[in-house]
């Protein structure tokens, strides 16, 4: 279901965005548009545009609606973070026991420094 109202809801948004393109620009303060002659141009087409604008905007919104409600009901109530299990979150680099028998994480890379234990590295000016 929530698949169908997608695809009609996109069907919508091409079509509102198709149908306020094809209007008539007044210009305003630009002084681009406005010229007589165009594809349509006469005051009918004008209300004819603007009455679809509008039909198709409640639409969008009715199915936007529409959507939200369906996500809302189709939720689990579930995190996506509770479906992860421990051995996804295992460590990539396994720990390496010493002799002692205890587990330490392994030496940096060679070439690799280890940052010192300090506080935040702050740019001064000078």
């Amino acid at each position: 279901m929530a698949t169908i109202l997608l695809v009609i809801h996109l069907m919508i948004a091409i079509a509102l965005v198709a149908t306020i393109l094809l209007q008539r620009s007044e210009g305003g303060a630009l002084g681009i548009g406005g010229g007589g002659g165009g594809f349509m141009s006469n005051r009918a087409a004008g209300n004819a545009l603007t009455r679809a604008a509008a039909i198709l905007a409640a639409l969008f919104f009715l199915t936007s609606i529409g959507l939200t409600l369906i996500a809302k009901f189709d939720n689990q109530g579930g995190s996506i973070l509770d479906t992860v299990s421990e051995e996804e979150t295992a460590p990539l680099i396994p720990a390496i026991e010493n002799d002692a028998g205890d587990a330490t994480p392994p030496p940096a890379p060679l070439g690799v420094e280890e940052p010192a234990a300090q506080g935040p590295l702050v740019p001064r000016a000078e």
